[in-house]
C-alpha cells in the first residue's frame, strides 16, 4: 500500500528548489539502482519553477542525463512548439540546457505531428511509445503532478468520462473544462502504475483543492493519484492551509 507524506514549505519559491532537490536526489538514486531513471514531467507554473531551481543546483551534477527518460503526464494537443505545451516550457525551463539523449526524451504528438489533429490516433501513438520496452508501461521512478483549482491532475478532470477510464495507458480528452479543449493525457491507472507520485501545489488558489483531496474527497482527481510505493504532496503554506 502506497504511504502519504505531506511535506510544506514556507512558500513557492522554497517549494520549487525543494522539490528539484528531492527529484535530483531520487533520479541518482534509480540510476545507482539499475543504471537509468524514468521521470515523468508536469507542467503548470509550479513545474517551470521545478525546472528552473533544477537547472541552478550543483548536485545535478551527479545524475547522468544520457540515462534518464523523461516523459509527459499530459499534454495540450497543439502544434509543435507552441509556447502553451507542457513540452515547450519544460525544455526552455530546462532541457534544452541539458545533455540529454534525445531517443530517451518522449514528447507527447502535436497536433500537426504524423497523425494530424486525430487525437486518439496521436493517445494511440504515446501508448505504443510506453510499450517500446516491451512492457505495457516503462519503469516509472518519480511521476510529478501538478493539482488544479479544481483538483484536476494531468487532464483528469472532475466528473469528466476520461477520469475513469481503464481501458488504456493513455486517453484522448475532448471538451476539457480548461482551454485549449483538446489534450492527451494518461490515464489514473497509469499515473497509478508509478513508483512514487509527487502532488505540487503552491498558492492559495490550491487551498480548497488540496484540501479537499488530502482529506478524502473522492471526487477531487487528485484523491486518486498515488504511488505504489510512496505519494508526496509537495506543498507551500497557502496550498496546504486546509489540509487537515
Amino acid at each position: 500500500m502506497s504511504k502519504t507524506l505531506v511535506v510544506v514549505v514556507p512558500d513557492a519559491d522554497t517549494l520549487a528548489a525543494t522539490v528539484a532537490s528531492r527529484l535530483i536526489a531520487k533520479i541518482v538514486d534509480a540510476q545507482a539502482e539499475r543504471g537509468a531513471a524514468g521521470v515523468v514531467l508536469t507542467g503548470g507554473r509550479i513545474a517551470k519553477r521545478v525546472l528552473a531551481a533544477l537547472r541552478t543546483l550543483p548536485e545535478a551534477a551527479a545524475i547522468d542525463w544520457s540515462q534518464v527518460d523523461l516523459w509527459w503526464g499530459d499534454e495540450r494537443f497543439l502544434p509543435a512548439g507552441d509556447p502553451e505545451r507542457n513540452e515547450t516550457q519544460a525544455r526552455e525551463a530546462l532541457l534544452d540546457a541539458l545533455p540529454l539523449d534525445p531517443a530517451r526524451v518522449h514528447p507527447m504528438p502535436a497536433s500537426d505531428g504524423p497523425d494530424g489533429d486525430d487525437a486518439e490516433a496521436a493517445a494511440a501513438r504515446y501508448a505504443g511509445e510506453l510499450r517500446l520496452g516491451g512492457a505495457d508501461l516503462p519503469p516509472l521512478d518519480v511521476l510529478m503532478l501538478g493539482v488544479g483549482e479544481d483538483g484536476h491532475v494531468a487532464s483528469l478532470f472532475p466528473e469528466h468520462p476520461v477520469l475513469n477510464e481503464t481501458a488504456g495507458t493513455t486517453a484522448a480528452v475532448h471538451d476539457s473544462p480548461k482551454p485549449p479543449p483538446t489534450r492527451i493525457t494518461l490515464t489514473m491507472p497509469t499515473i497509478q502504475s508509478a513508483d512514487e507520485v509527487w502532488l505540487i501545489a503552491a498558492g492559495p488558489d490550491k487551498t480548497d483543492s488540496v484540501g479537499r483531496a488530502l482529506n478524502g474527497d473522492k471526487l477531487v482527481p487528485a484523491a486518486h493519484a498515488t504511488g505504489r510505493t510512496k505519494t508526496y504532496w509537495l506543498l507551500d503554506k497557502a496550498a496546504a492551509a486546509k489540509a487537515g
